[in-house]
């Protein structure tokens, strides 16, 4: 992902930080603006935009970090949920798997005739009682 296609903002965080909190700046929210991705094929962005659509504004995908103290591990923080995000969306689910079912009352009918047929067919074959 190129660096020109990231942006970051910072602002103050909530929670722990004692008094540092009220001063800096350590919320970070990391903003990827899809469409200077160049690497991603308009499949890949349909397919982001469906799975991340929650999470987009427009075609930029947004990320909030602030569960730690530091500015730079929210960064850190950010950077990696965005390539979690991504990597998550981009990946092709596995077709799910067909649930047994009782058969039909038709289905039974025609596995039933099909095996009176062979069973005929395989009596045809003995020799004839004299």
């Amino acid at each position: 992902m190129p660096p020109s296609a990231l942006r970051w903002r910072f602002s103050r965080s909530s929670g722990p930080g004692g008094q540092g909190v009220n001063t800096t700046d350590s919320r970070v929210e990391l903003l990827v603006r899809l469409d200077e991705v160049d690497s991603l094929t308009e499949q890949q962005l349909a397919r982001i935009h469906a799975a991340l659509s929650h999470r987009m504004i427009e075609r930029t995908l947004v990320i909030v970090a602030a569960e730690h103290r530091s500015q730079l591990r929210n960064r850190q923080a950010a950077r990696d949920r965005a390539v979690d995000l991504l990597r998550r969306a981009l990946t092709i689910p596995a077709p799910q798997k067909r649930k047994a079912r009782k058969p039909s009352r038709a289905a039974k009918q025609r596995r039933l005739e099909a095996k009176k047929r062979r069973g005929q067919t395989k009596s045809l074959r003995r020799r004839p009682d004299l």
